[in-house]
């Protein structure tokens, strides 16, 4: 036997070599799969549009007029609790803004089953109400502030309504 074919001796192939092979296979193809998974339930908006290219021919638009309407610098407050809803909107200066109506949106981010939308009206400066009972957990609400046929505003926020008992 010559020094090279000791040296160089080719290594046999085992079952254990197949199973180190099928087990870190799997285990590859487990741990992508977590992480995609993972990164698509922490980053979905749960946006559900019935036509994805018709949407999709208008973002640019809808970022772009929706970044025009908050350089304004106006702040607004959505108050949901238990059979009120509260929407006040303040100008950069602090002082009310003055509208016709408020229109809110409630949508479910996975399901449109209890999609509903409301009306605020105003009830002082600045200060838009409704009388309606909203169920308990996570909602999307598209608010969009009107002055007759013009929206002033608008802005999509997310919230969570807990069940008042579940806390104690």
């Amino acid at each position: 036997m010559s020094l090279f074919n000791s040296i160089f001796r080719p290594a046999e192939f085992t079952g254990r070599h197949m199973l180190g092979i099928i087990v870190a296979f799997f285990a590859v193809v487990i741990g992508v799969n977590l992480t995609m998974a993972y990164f698509a339930s922490h980053s979905w908006s749960g946006l559900i549009v019935h036509n994805t290219y018709v949407a999709s021919q208008h973002f640019d638009e809808d970022v772009e007029a929706t970044k025009a309407l908050h350089k304004r610098g106006w702040v607004s407050d959505l108050d949901v609790d238990g059979e009120t809803i509260v929407y006040t909107l303040d100008d950069a200066s602090g002082a009310p803004i003055e509208a016709d109506e408020v229109v809110v949106l409630f949508q479910r981010p996975a399901s449109e089953l209890q999609d509903r939308e409301v009306r605020l009206l105003p009830s002082s400066r600045g200060r838009f109400e409704s009388q309606s009972a909203i169920a308990t957990g996570q909602w999307l609400a598209r608010i969009s502030v009107k002055d007759g046929d013009s929206v002033l505003f608008s802005e999509t926020r997310r919230f969570i309504i807990r069940n008042p008992g579940a806390d104690k």
